[in-house]
């Protein structure tokens, strides 16, 4: 695979690349690079991470090593899952097993955890490298990654490390790219500012589009109405049958303009999941509405639902069929390994959140 045939590849589906310059030279010079996506262990795993395991794949098909960071001491910080570190890890033990059953390659990918970052006294050097060269109204600005208000640092004072502490985990990793959905740009621009200031390496930033929850999306505000654990009557778990897959589907918010298509949480879910995993879109529409039909591209399916050729119940259908096909594997994997998944159940139960 060329250096154009690799870039091809990690752009699938992305929203925002910094800068497309860097990237392209990194490919041009390195054959493996290193990436690398953090991730705060805090629940039940939903199908925005479909779309994100989907990104690893390419990274790793274009050569790149990649590590996922469990971000344990974040997630602390952050009050998830009580605050309490056993039960995070015990969270990051059943995602990395999501990871696996949604097609990530367990021998290609390295999964390490930010409480084995923070034992080195050279992490902690580095946190105040980058203190030093932020201000404090940037790091408040950055108070988003954590799916939190500015105004929210001034309850708890550990918050105001977070931004820094994800910031400083790419300078110790040394990493060539970093890779997040756009709700973690912030952190990113945070460290490549900090970068330009202490003359190191600056990560490349790649950013993949926010899956927006099945009530729809807000153009103005994606980070809220994005597709989250925290609001479970508006995601579609890994974990949910086809039944409940089609009982959500039904409900979900589904407008035939075209204005409204990157808010339209059933047509993301075609662009950014179905295709890319099936490659179509077969739909299994009754005679007297037309019969089955299928698409093979995302454009095809969207020139056929704007024209009123495919009415809003077919396309629901359709994709709560395919959504169902791509977890299969999941299920699976989990009907064989439940332990990790059981034992976050039983924290979830313990906590009140399930």
């Amino acid at each position: 695979m060329d250096a154009a045939e690799r870039y091809d590849l990690i752009m699938r589906n992305v929203e925002e690349i910094v800068t497309d310059d860097e990237l392209r030279e990194l490919l041009k010079t390195k054959e493996n690079p290193t990436a690398y996506i953090g991730f705060e262990p805090s629940g039940l795993v939903h199908m925005g991470w479909v779309m994100v395991a989907s990104k690893i794949r390419d990274l790793v098909d274009a050569g790149f090593r990649v590590t996922v960071l469990w971000a344990d001491w974040h997630a602390s910080i952050n009050d998830k899952l009580g605050g309490d570190l056993e039960n995070i890890r015990t969270c990051a033990r059943y995602m990395e097993d999501c990871f696996a059953a949604l097609g990530v390659p367990e021998d290609k990918v390295e999964y390490v955890y930010a409480s084995d970052l923070v034992s080195d006294v050279g992490y902690w050097e580095n946190v105040i490298k980058v203190a030093k060269v932020t201000s404090l109204n940037r790091v408040k600005r950055a108070m988003t990654i954590m799916g939190r208000s500015e105004d929210e640092a001034d309850v708890d004072t550990s918050k105001i490390f977070y931004p820094i502490l994800q910031a400083t985990d790419i300078f110790c990793m040394d990493v060539d790219l970093a890779y997040a959905g756009m709700d973690q740009r912030r952190a990113h621009m945070l460290a490549r500012d900090a970068a330009d200031k202490l003359g190191w390496r600056k990560p490349v930033a790649l950013h993949t589009p926010l899956l927006p929850g099945l009530a729809g999306g807000n153009r103005m505000d994606p980070v809220e109405s994005k597709m989250s654990k925290s609001k479970p009557e508006r995601n579609i778990s890994i974990h949910d049958t086809r039944d409940d897959i089609t009982k959500k589907m039904k409900k979900a918010f589904c407008p035939t303009d075209k204005e409204s298509e990157d808010t339209n949480p059933v047509l993301m879910l075609c662009r950014y999941i179905i295709f890319p995993r099936l490659g179509r879109l077969d739909i299994n529409r009754p005679e007297k509405f037309g019969g089955p039909v299928s698409y093979a591209t995302y454009e095809e399916l969207t020139d056929a639902y704007f024209s009123e050729k495919l009415f809003p119940l077919d396309l629901k259908n359709g994709v709560a069929d395919a959504i169902s096909d791509i977890l299969e594997p999941v299920s699976e994997k989990f009907r064989n390994k439940p332990e990790n998944y059981d034992a976050l159940k039983e924290v979830l139960v313990k906590l009140g959140k399930l």
